[in-house]
């Protein structure tokens, strides 16, 4: 039986549980590395049944198993503290500004994704990694 690319089985932690030491380490070379930005599917939190493509910024891997954080274009993210303007990438095609959701953890196998986006730039996964090590515990 193939797996369903469209809803890949994963989980999401809360991103103190997972705490580990970050490694920028980007490579477009077919296997998801830490500041690299994939897409796939991601069920919503108030109706898992239900959900959508979208960019998610792998942040750390054990073999096949990646770790990421979502990323969205709303504007209400801004407001919120669990979230960190991104600014604009490659990986949103209509330059819309990002939002990458620093308290959850989506814990996927990488046969999960659906493909590579784009590479962040070392200077906002910095940005994310100082986040995540003051407010959460990762070193």
């Amino acid at each position: 039986m193939s797996q369903d690319y469209r809803r890949p089985r994963f989980a999401t932690q809360p991103s103190r549980s997972l705490a580990r030491q970050l490694a920028y380490s980007p490579e477009l070379d077919g296997a998801a590395d830490p500041g690299e930005v994939v897409w796939m599917w991601v069920p919503f939190e108030d109706d898992p049944a239900q959900g959508k493509d979208r960019p998610v910024l792998v942040v750390g891997r054990d073999r096949a198993t990646l770790l990421g954080l979502m990323l969205s274009s709303k504007e209400y993210h801004r407001d919120e503290e669990n979230w960190l303007r991104l600014g604009t990438g490659a990986w949103d095609y209509n330059g819309r500004v990002s939002y990458v959701r620093l308290d959850r953890v989506i814990v996927v196998a990488e046969h999960g994704i659906r493909r590579e986006g784009s590479i962040l730039n070392r200077r906002s996964f910095d940005r994310i990694a100082d986040q995540l090590r003051a407010q959460y515990g990762w070193s």
